[in-house]
């Protein structure tokens, strides 16, 4: 990944925050032949005895359910808004234009879990999406029994023991007082990513000029 020290997020807190913000994730492995699959699915976040945990669900018998089975290692990526940044934008607009992201990479091994365990995977999700609300007729426990047990006969559930995680919060810090604030004014006139990376680079600014802020 694109991994330069002042584009990184250090704070484990901002960092939870952003993958629970953005749950969507792109999940990727390689099969025992190294070709790569990968699937996008909500994963959940947890923290259990000292140890960081990605809980989540999907098909069986699928290109990335056959090949986790046969090579555990795997890559979560969880992304948040981007945008196009203009070299124009910069205090010396003679240099190359750029893309601005956050972007967190968790990586660590697979285990598929058992059906006790798929039922729990699936009420912690229902409920988390559903704002917590255990009467939503959508939650796992009010979906008719029927139904509960056709799906879970063709799902599985699993969760990935985190050994690393990688961050690129690529927000113009390597530029100067004024190119990044022109930055932020140039991005709150674009579009609703545009305002949202605004937004985060603005909540920087002191941290990153504090001289000047």
């Amino acid at each position: 990944m694109y991994d330069l020290p002042y584009h990184k997020e250090n704070n484990p807190k901002a960092v939870k925050a952003f993958i629970e913000a953005h749950p969507f994730a792109f999940l990727t492995g390689s099969d025992e032949h190294g070709r790569p699959v990968a699937t996008q699915i909500p994963l959940l976040f947890e923290e259990r005895d000292g140890r960081q945990l990605l809980r989540g669900h999907f098909m069986k018998n699928t290109d990335h359910h056959k090949a986790f089975l046969q090579n555990r290692n795997a890559l979560a990526v969880f992304t948040g808004h981007h945008t196009y940044v203009s070299g124009t934008w910069y205090s010396d607009p003679h240099t190359a234009s750029t893309w601005n992201y956050m972007s967190v990479h968790v990586r660590g091994a697979i285990r598929f879990l058992g059906g006790n365990e798929l039922e729990t995977v699936l009420r912690q999700t229902s409920l988390h999406f559903e704002n917590g609300d255990p009467e939503s007729e959508t939650v796992f426990d009010n979906l008719p029994l029927a139904f509960r047990r056709k799906v879970m006969h063709a799902i599985v559930a699993f969760e990935i023991e985190v050994d690393q995680i990688d961050t690129v919060f690529k927000l113009s810090q390597d530029r100067d007082y004024e190119s990044y604030r022109n930055i932020i004014r140039k991005l709150k006139d674009q579009d609703e990513a545009g305002r949202a990376i605004a937004a985060e680079m603005e909540r920087r600014t002191a941290q990153l000029f504090p001289d000047v802020e």
